[in-house]
């Protein structure tokens, strides 16, 4: 039964980043990888050759040197210790079709160091793939970035030094603030409530979305949207006054702070 509950899960993370990948890649590729990727293009994602195999990525890109390789990119939840076969298996077999080189990565989005072979050396044969963790990425990289696609990994990267319920209010407020729709939003949180478990942070998450859901409220309040329309009236400048002294209690830093509440940097640097 517990199998089943697993399986369950990485389908749910598998799913969420087939959605979102095809966005959230540049900063993959830039951020994580390393690469100067200065084109791309679609590769079919589907290997038949007696068994079929689909990728979680394929691109054949042309880098900064002017290179072209077809990059691969497996996102992996758990560690595998078959993983580097079935890394050689997608070379050899993409390999044949396309009769170019392949660079492959597999992006760790679990928790903990990955425990995973990265290479085979035999006699005769010799293979070898990337594995790189996305939490080793400081998750404001993430964070600084304009889709809100790549604003949800900063969840699996590093929080550093930040408490995790800070970060996690970050990262909801920021998400948030590019979100296309109240139904993009919902979309994106729910994807944030699950992809937090890959951290263990549930309880971290209700704690932060508790806190932010005040703000939130606040900002849909029709006061609120009457007092942005005709500027900073005197009850809404003082429930913006309210609301940044909270985030600043909470120890969010003050530009976040003037960005998320719309008054100025001297203004909440006074509070």
């Amino acid at each position: 039964m517990a199998k089943i509950k697993d399986n369950s899960r990485a389908n749910r993370y598998d799913k969420i980043f087939r959605e979102n990948m095809e966005i959230a890649l540049p900063g993959i590729i830039r951020h994580l990888l390393g690469l100067e990727i200065v084109s791309s293009e679609e590769v079919p994602d589907e290997i038949q050759h007696t068994k079929e195999r689909k990728p979680d990525l394929l691109k054949k890109v042309v880098d900064t040197n002017g290179r072209s390789y077809i990059l691969h990119i497996e996102y992996q939840a758990k560690s595998d210790k078959d993983m580097v076969y079935r890394m050689a298996e997608y070379s050899i077999m993409l390999q044949w079709k396309h009769r170019t080189d392949i660079k492959q990565y597999v992006v760790y989005i679990g928790t903990g160091r990955p425990k995973m072979a990265e290479s085979i050396e035999k006699e005769d044969f010799y293979f070898r793939y990337h594995l790189l963790s996305l939490s080793s990425v400081d998750y404001k990289i993430f964070l600084s970035a304009n889709q809100p696609e790549e604003k949800l990994l900063a969840v699996l990267a590093d929080f550093k030094n930040d408490d995790p319920v800070k970060a996690l209010k970050k990262i909801l407020i920021e998400v948030r603030s590019i979100a296309q729709s109240d139904l993009a939003e919902d979309r994106y949180f729910n994807q944030l409530r699950i992809l937090v478990q890959l951290r263990n942070l549930e309880t971290q998450f209700d704690e932060a979305m508790e806190t932010v859901t005040k703000f939130f409220k606040e900002e849909k309040d029709p006061l609120y949207k009457r007092g942005e329309a005709k500027g900073k009236e005197e009850g809404e400048y003082l429930k913006a006054l309210a609301i940044a002294k909270e985030l600043k209690n909470e120890g969010l830093a003050n530009d976040f702070i003037a960005k998320t509440t719309r008054l100025t940097i001297k203004e909440v640097e006074k509070l």
